[in-house]
């Protein structure tokens, strides 16, 4: 099982990414998943997940700016992340546990004010 996050880069305030997650060796559509950030005190933050029925969830930090995603022909996740703020910035990672356990490399974010 692999796990790898892309698409991070720096955008302006206000600014729109789309991060990229390609999983390896499982299908993403028979889990939930997740995306999650780190703090600057190192901490795993969650901010979005879709279960295997396509509900998505959010934290409220990004409720309504922010959407989770999933392509089963692709076997990937996606996180379009539309109206960035300063506080957004932090790599993010995608991850098959909330734990954040298994998660792979993330990709950096970084939102200029």
């Amino acid at each position: 099982v692999q796990l790898q996050a892309s698409g991070g880069g720096l955008v302006q305030t206000g600014g729109s990414l789309r991060l990229s997650c390609a999983a390896y060796g499982f299908t993403i559509g028979n889990y939930w998943m997740y995306w999650l950030r780190q703090t600057p005190g190192k901490r795993l933050e969650w901010v979005s997940s879709i279960n295997s029925a396509g509900d998505t969830f959010y934290s409220d930090s990004v409720k309504g700016r922010f959407t989770i995603s999933r392509d089963s022909g692709e076997n990937a996740l996606y996180l379009q992340m539309d109206a960035l703020k300063p506080e957004d910035t932090a790599p993010y990672f995608c991850a098959r546990d909330r734990s954040g356990l298994g998660r792979g490399q993330g990709t950096l974010v970084t939102v200029s004010s």
